[in-house]
């Protein structure tokens, strides 16, 4: 018989949690979140060719469940542990990750990210915040007060402008995280939570607010195209509002309005903010 993987001790172990005590099921849990960490293993990954036209039914991300399992496997058996950077002090049970310089990226003061997340080397991070599980990519900047919650996957080249939110996916293990495709916008103040997927290039505006419910409306054509959870590549993205009637009357509720695509004249980062200013999209 076959030595069991650390995905099938994993599996074993969520599914009874008295296995934790076997040296192999917890040794198991510490090399998937290490690999995490290092960039070895994602919780999600990407299809392996996605450049098609947008589409409302894009080639979906493969989710690794087991993987969450083990970050929430980890989390039992982390022990709480005081740590200090005088004059501050954390009592946590996940360490916080170190030597960025020789991981190749920039971390401002007090950039906080924890063991368990990967950022690629060329990464940015201004004083924000990125938590376990999560994956960084190359080139990407997390600005001031940004925040990538738990498994959330951010490709390369990002820009994630200051106090953009973006929700964690824990549990179901089996639920899609938040992505952020390669070279997509996130405007100021932007969030993004319940597994949204934004395509590849897509720049959002500031203020723009997208879960799972959330409308996304392309007003571009002669006729409205409606999407949930998925922002098509390239799109240009401001929130709106929509008259909806209740008991009590007519009332106006938040969604997104895609009012156009990026020209491929906009393609570099140096002339992003011409894309911007050509459909008036506050940033």
């Amino acid at each position: 018989m076959p030595e069991p993987t650390d995905q099938d001790l994993i599996a074993q172990a969520f599914a009874d949690r008295s296995r934790l005590l076997d040296p192999a099921h917890r040794a198991a849990v510490f090399r998937t979140i290490e690999a995490l960490d290092k960039g070895r293993l994602r919780v999600a990954t990407p299809p392996a060719a996605d450049t098609a036209a947008p589409a409302a039914e894009p080639a979906p991300w493969t989710v690794h469940a087991w993987v969450k399992e083990a970050v929430l496997l980890y989390f039992a058996l982390a022990d709480m542990v005081v740590h200090e950077v005088p004059p501050f002090e954390w009592h946590d049970k996940i360490p916080l990750k170190s030597d960025f310089r020789a991981a190749g990226v920039r971390a401002v003061p007090p950039a906080t990210v924890r063991y368990g997340a990967h950022v690629a080397p060329g990464a940015v991070l201004m004083p924000s915040y990125v938590n376990i599980g999560a994956f960084v990519g190359a080139g990407t900047m997390v600005d001031t007060w940004a925040t990538v919650g738990s498994c959330a996957q951010v490709g390369e080249n990002v820009h994630l402008s200051g106090g953009v939110g973006l929700g964690g996916v824990l549990e179901p293990p089996g639920a899609t995280p938040v992505i952020i495709e390669d070279g997509a916008f996130i405007g100021s103040r932007a969030i993004v939570v319940e597994g949204v997927r934004v395509g590849r290039e897509a720049v959002l505006g500031a203020g723009v607010v997208l879960a799972s419910s959330t409308r996304i409306v392309d007003v571009s054509g002669d006729a409205p195209v409606e999407y949930r959870g998925y922002v098509p590549p390239r799109s240009v993205v401001i929130p709106g509002s929509v008259e909806k009637s209740f008991p009590a009357g007519k009332f106006h509720v938040p969604v997104a309005l895609i009012i156009g695509r990026r020209s491929a004249s906009t393609d570099q980062k140096t002339s992003l903010n011409a894309a911007l200013r050509e459909f008036s999209v506050p940033v």
